[in-house]
């Protein structure tokens, strides 16, 4: 049997892990999840752990590949890489981010440091910006930056201060989980930048930080103080400092990694202080408000007559970073769930009930409720209420979320921000939509099984695993340095014994499990029990290196999938040379390389071709719009044409590229180009 029709049988049965699983019994069998009991929720947790790699039904995060700056964009209608829109996305994917997405992702994120205000540095032309030294940005693209939000008001904006601080978070969580010395070397000045500018707007008196109009994370519903005079102002920002603890959280234990003890206590200190100041953004029944102007007025007392709506953001961000304690976040939960304007149709919005504080009246399409940052829904923010339901167990919350995430899927129709609620696309008029924030949800259905706090001295696991899951396989690894783990779970309740490769492990509680890195296997198999279930260690997957057909397979001819897409035009680029650099390098033991995994999902994107070709046969399809569909279909071409283009760039152009590449490397490229 050729390659091809291997290729086609393995698709094949890949397929049928897509049909309901009541036709069959209730162990449930995925790609990436396995397991007994609840099958549905099972399905869907792999159903959103297939968004984060090539996929032939749905959209997926290697559609979000920019060839210009091999990294992540926003959208193919959005130029840029923003911090609010990756925020949820981003940190929730972390921990399940392997080559080459860990390197799309850092490539896409540096846009941001590269940039960084420096007090001297003017960014996108079009503004004559110059900002502060550590001030990071709302957008950025390839010597173009937004230092301030780039929407609204931009005269009376302050600069990106929440947005500052968000990014301070995730680059702090993409080095904690990767643990390079060298790394951590190269950025954390940065990072000290960051945190010593979002310094200058602390309040000594209070610990509360001092924001101007659009200073928020998601600006620019967010005015400030509106003075007597009618000028606007600077305020006490919840937001800023919720963030911005979570922000020093990681900065301490990226000081303990780098090993200087002075700055890990200073930030501490820093960090303890800005939670002393939470009192007072605290309402009497435990929710955090969203403003305090310096004049005492308090914006976001749920029911006040003036600023009576709540703000969801800085109270799901409290819980998912852990910046509340359990009982606060129990109690923030409990307020969300009693307003149900808050989330109309199972996705959190940002307010409830509409702004009456905005610096624009809520009377045109954009700036009215329901439609924008004035209570349209935002998936960057649904991933971070998603991790809230799992620390607090509400797991209905989050079946519910991805359920509804996926009628806007199935139709490819993943766009941000959602309209009329979340109930709707905001760019109806183009063929199909596709954000990064919209991955959001189903990021944070992966992470919140476990929840994964990375620290200097280790990683925490807490398992969150719905009731009705009687047993729980991963697999796919999990990164923690150079490690990688596997995840499985047997019954319910408090934890009663773990085990790793098959020992016993002590390093637990009833409610976590410690791994110290100098402890853990290089590559672990963790089998956690709960309420006295017995467990059988689920075996680490072998390790395979994919058979790739040759250039003269028909696995690379796919012109009559071309007749099936608005743009019949050919890729630009060839595709059977990715396929053979994957081989050359698998066979020179770089198999798990940037490259070689580049050049995979090159390889991966003509089998989702093939296996997309298998659904529209089968009419397994029907649920985009005939209208779209050649659109649909011309993504998965796109896809491997902007996949190779970027490969192909990287390694002709190697000065243009801050990868160091190796002979080998080098050789298998050159090798791979010839007949």
């Amino acid at each position: 049997m050729g390659h091809f029709h291997k290729a086609l049988l393995l698709t094949v049965a890949g397929l049928v892990a897509l049909m309901p699983q009541s036709a069959f019994s209730e162990r449930f069998e995925g790609k990436y999840f396995a397991g007994e009991g609840d099958s549905a929720y099972l399905q869907l947790l792999d159903t959103a752990r297939r968004m984060f790699d090539v996929d032939p039904e749905f959209q997926n995060a290697s559609m979000l590949y920019n060839p210009t700056w091999n990294g992540f964009v926003e959208g193919p209608t959005w130029d840029a890489w923003w911090i609010q829109n990756s925020y949820g996305t981003t940190y929730c994917a972390l921990p399940l981010y392997i080559e080459p997405y860990t390197t799309f992702l850092q490539n896409a994120q540096d846009l941001w440091f590269d940039q960084m205000g420096d007090g001297k540095r003017q960014g996108a032309k079009e503004k004559d910006w110059v900002a502060p030294d550590g001030c990071l940005c709302d957008a950025a693209r390839p010597g173009w930056i937004y230092y301030k939000q780039g929407d609204g008001r931009t005269d009376i904006h302050d600069w990106g201060m929440e947005f500052s601080a968000a990014g301070l978070v995730l680059q702090s969580e993409l080095l904690l989980i990767n643990r390079d010395p060298a790394t951590i070397g190269h950025y954390l000045s940065r990072l000290e930048r960051v945190a010593e500018f979002i310094e200058t707007r602390r309040d000594p008196k209070n610990n509360l930080f001092l924001a101007g109009p659009a200073g928020n994370l998601l600006a620019p519903s967010y005015a400030g103080w509106k003075k007597p005079d009618g000028t606007y102002g600077m305020a006490y920002l919840t937001g800023l400092s919720v963030t911005y603890i979570a922000a020093l959280d990681r900065l301490v234990e990226l000081e303990k990694l780098a090993g200087d003890p002075a700055k890990a206590k200073r930030y501490t200190e820093l960090r303890d202080s800005a939670k002393k100041g939470l009192a007072a953004l605290t309402t009497e029944e435990g929710y955090l408000i969203r403003y305090l102007d310096p004049d005492g007025a308090k914006h976001g007392v749920y029911g006040a007559e003036k600023y009576g709506y709540f703000e969801a953001s800085p109270n799901h961000d409290a819980v998912c970073f852990r910046v509340a304690d359990d009982e606060q976040a129990a109690k923030i939960y409990a307020k969300i769930a009693s307003i149900p304007g808050l989330r109309p149709n199972h996705f959190i919005l940002p307010n409830c009930p509409g702004y009456d504080d905005m610096y624009e009246p809520p009377t045109t399409w954009l700036w009215q409720y329901g439609t924008w940052v004035n209570g349209g829904h935002w998936s960057t923010c649904e991933a971070r209420m998603v991790m809230g339901y799992y620390r607090l167990g509400h797991y209905e919350d989050a079946r519910q979320s991805m359920e509804q995430l996926l009628t806007f899927a199935r139709e490819f129709r993943m766009d941000n921000p959602l309209v009329e609620f979340g109930a709707k696309v905001y760019q109806p008029k183009e063929a199909t939509n596709l954000c990064y924030d919209s991955f959001g949800g189903p990021a944070a259905l992966i992470r919140g099984l476990f929840e994964y706090l990375y620290r200097a001295d280790g990683l925490t696991l807490l398992p969150h695993i719905p009731e009705g899951i009687a047993r729980l396989e991963q697999r796919f690894p999990i990164r923690y340095g150079q490690k990688k783990l596997y995840l499985s779970t047997a019954g319910s309740g408090p934890i009663t014994s773990v085990t790793v490769n098959g020992a016993a492990w002590k390093g637990f509680d009833a409610k976590s499990v410690f791994l110290p890195y100098d402890k853990t296997p290089d590559a672990a198999s963790i089998e956690i029990a709960l309420g006295g279930a017995k467990t059988t260690p689920a075996p680490i997957p072998a390790k395979a290196i994919d058979a790739v057909p040759l250039a003269d397979n028909a696995f690379w001819d796919i012109g009559a999938f071309l007749k099936l897409c608005s743009n019949t035009a050919a890729p630009k680029v060839s595709l059977p040379r990715f396929g053979a650099f994957y081989t050359r390098l698998c066979a020179a033991g770089l198999g798990d390389s940037y490259e070689a995994q580049h050049a995979k999902r090159v390889v991966d994107c003509v089998r989702a071709i093939h296996g997309r070709e298998i659904l529209i046969a089968n009419g397994a399809l029907s649920a985009i719009p005939e209208a779209s569909r050649g659109a649909a279909n011309r993504a998965f071409v796109d896809t491997a044409e902007k996949l190779g283009l970027g490969l192909q760039m990287a390694m002709e152009n190697p000065g243009a590229s801050t990868e160091a590449r190796s002979p080998v490397v080098l050789q298998c490229w050159e090798e791979s180009g010839k007949p």
